[in-house]
């Protein structure tokens, strides 16, 4: 084979009716019509018109056609794992007690567990995922085949990933000291849950050290990125957000952590620090654009201002945030004051399937304040916090989330004649139509980094029935005696941690508009 055989074999033109490119710093989507893209290696080298790149290229394979409506792909900017939380059998109670309610949930092979969602997300137009690790215990040498395998299951489907292991160093189960809580815990249930949390614990320096081992298996240029993830402010000691903090800037990787999810952690932040949490953070020099926020939720007037001020990203989970009652996030307040937003699927999405499509139009909704003064929160921002914002809170931003010359090839190809069946207004903006309407079974094609992965509800890299099959048959057995003792000590412990959070915070003096409108 040539070099020139070589090269063609990497490249190809992907046609359709309309090419979205982006949407414009005006909000205004940019569309190309009757169009194509052509791509080599795995990158765009010219978005334009079809017959005329089909003239040009006459010999590059084509995917696509007359009817298609091409998209950037989705960035689900926060993701933690494969079968869901309800699928294991711990049902939607409020955070704080679904951690209780988790405590008992089976295990499945990471490398099984991460195909399992890949194909929920990619058949849903999601191209890139933010996968925040976790539930992996054990010697670095543990930690890092789990990881591996959670890399080696995207790379074999062919999912562009920034992978991350949620670190932790304190309060493993309520939002104290573990021993302190486990102390007052009746009989056996005392030693045997803290015995339990002291298995469960992860040094710090362990999950570093992982990091890098990975940073350096996994090459920029490649399919999958590292990023760190320090979990939440409850779950880290200042010190170890420090240490965090030191080896990111070390290495260049961004940051992804949970914060303000509920108002329970706006309640522990103020007793910890006296105040805010995001203030805490920008004193521990955290703010900035190499941090993204996840949830959020409860975040003041006066810390959107800080994170607008220093440029930090937040990601929006508003599926997870309605089915354990964590509120609902000034989604609007984020969106006036600049902040660059992605959107995560997070454990599930409201259907229990990552859909993408539909926790978009989830946010679309909820976004939506009441009145009529308030300029609304469109499907074009929409679109824009699930392809570019997202993108730009992972490794991969600037090569990500839009489709124009020196981007990824990563997109998404809808069916235009599904979408708009069986009558659709001419008049109705494109964007809107796909926000508002288009559907999962919409999707003909996934193409990622120039390479379709799935087409007409077939995976083209993985046997999804089979690995299907091998889910079911390894989950019908018996559970092991770690996971009895760890399902018994759930249940057990389950009212007593209901009982810490009883007097913790006045729930009937709060509200989402209360806490939005205080300066503190």
């Amino acid at each position: 084979m040539n070099k020139s055989s070589l090269r063609r074999s990497d490249a190809g033109l992907i046609r359709g009716r309309s090419v979205v490119l982006g949407v414009g710093v005006d909000g205004a989507p940019e569309i190309v019509h009757d169009a194509a893209i052509h791509h080599v290696g795995g990158k765009i080298v010219a978005v334009g018109s079809y017959k005329g790149l089909a003239e040009q290229h006459s010999d590059l394979p084509v995917v696509g056609d007359a009817d298609s409506v091409i998209i950037p792909g989705f960035i689900n900017a926060h993701h933690h794992l494969g079968l869901t939380p309800f699928q294991l059998g711990s049902p939607d109670f409020p955070l704080e007690l679904w951690f209780a309610s988790r405590f008992g949930l089976r295990s499945l092979d990471p490398y099984l567990d991460t195909l399992y969602s890949a194909f929920e997300m990619i058949s849903s137009g999601v191209t890139t995922v933010q996968h925040l690790h976790g539930r992996v215990f054990g010697p670095l040498e543990t930690l890092l085949a789990g990881g591996r395998s959670v890399i080696r299951a995207y790379r074999d489907v062919g999912m562009r990933a920034s992978y991350s292991y949620g670190i932790s160093d304190q309060n493993g189960l309520v939002y104290e000291d573990d021993a302190a809580f486990c102390l007052r815990l009746p009989g056996e249930l005392s030693s045997r849950l803290l015995e339990a949390l002291k298995k469960q614990a992860v040094p710090v320096s362990d999950v570093l050290a992982m990091y890098f081992v990975l940073l350096d298996e996994n090459p920029s240029d490649g399919l999958v990125r590292l990023q760190l993830a320090p979990n939440n402010l409850h779950w880290c000691s200042d010190a170890a957000l420090a240490d965090i903090n030191s080896a990111a800037k070390k290495s260049g990787a961004p940051l992804h952590m949970h914060l303000l999810e509920t108002v329970y952690q706006r309640e522990y932040a103020r007793r910890r620090t006296g105040g805010s949490a995001i203030l805490h953070l920008e004193r521990l020099g955290l703010l900035g654009p190499g941090l993204t926020l996840g949830h959020a939720v409860w975040a003041t007037e006066i810390d959107i201002e800080r994170l607008a001020r220093t440029g930090t990203c937040v990601c929006c989970n508003a599926g997870s945030n309605l089915r354990l009652r964590s509120g609902v996030a000034p989604h609007a307040a984020f969106r006036r004051a600049g902040l660059t937003m992605g959107l995560g699927i997070d454990e599930a999405g409201i259907n229990e399937n990552r859909d993408m499509l539909l926790e978009m139009k989830l946010l679309l909704s909820l976004s939506r304040t009441p009145g009529m003064d308030d300029a609304p929160f469109t499907p074009a921002d929409v679109f824009q916090v699930a392809t570019a914002g997202g993108a730009a809170t992972t490794p991969f931003k600037g090569s990500i989330g839009l489709l124009k010359p020196g981007y990824a090839a990563d997109c998404v190809l809808l069916d235009w004649k599904s979408i708009a069946a069986p009558f659709l207004e001419q008049s109705v903006p494109l964007v809107d139509a796909i926000v508002q309407r288009a559907q999962a079974r919409d999707i003909s094609e996934v193409v990622i980094a120039g390479k379709t992965v799935y087409r007409q509800g077939r995976f083209l890299n993985v046997d999804r029935d089979a690995v299907l099959r091998e889910i079911a048959e390894k989950m019908n057995g018996p559970p092991t005696a770690d996971e009895r003792n760890r399902a018994w000590l759930g249940k057990e412990v389950f009212p007593h941690v209901k009982a810490f959070y009883a007097d913790y915070v006045d729930i009937a003096g709060y509200s989402p508009h209360r806490i939005f409108n205080s300066r503190s």
